[in-house]
């Protein structure tokens, strides 16, 4: 048991390194695109290691199941999520920081 309460306390607290290292990012990167990008991956990541934390901790019974139904929803969601704000942003004509750039040397 205690190599497993070690293996889920390192994927609890890297998992919650990169949900705070993706908030600053939020906050950090310069515009639009790189701010969704920063919080869909680490989101993502993070996700993944911090049920895959709680997924140690559990004796694998239906707790376990629900922790590998919401990971999945989670897999599946996040990126589609990130993906539609950004399209539709794009569609909505929000330009990159590149282009803004580019049209003010013009």
């Amino acid at each position: 048991m205690f190599i497993l309460d070690i293996a889920s306390a390192i994927l609890l607290i890297t998992g919650a390194f990169f949900g705070l290292s993706g908030a600053r990012g939020v906050f950090k990167f310069p515009d639009f695109f790189t701010r969704v990008h920063a919080a869909s991956v680490t989101d993502s990541i993070a996700a993944i290691l911090i049920i895959g934390g709680l997924l140690l901790q559990t004796s694998f019974d239906l707790n376990t199941a629900k922790l590998f139904f919401i990971l999945v929803f989670l897999m599946i969601t996040s990126p589609t999520a990130s993906h539609a704000l950004a399209m539709s942003a794009r569609h909505g004509g929000l330009l990159t920081l590149a282009e803004v750039k580019e049209k003010q040397q013009e």
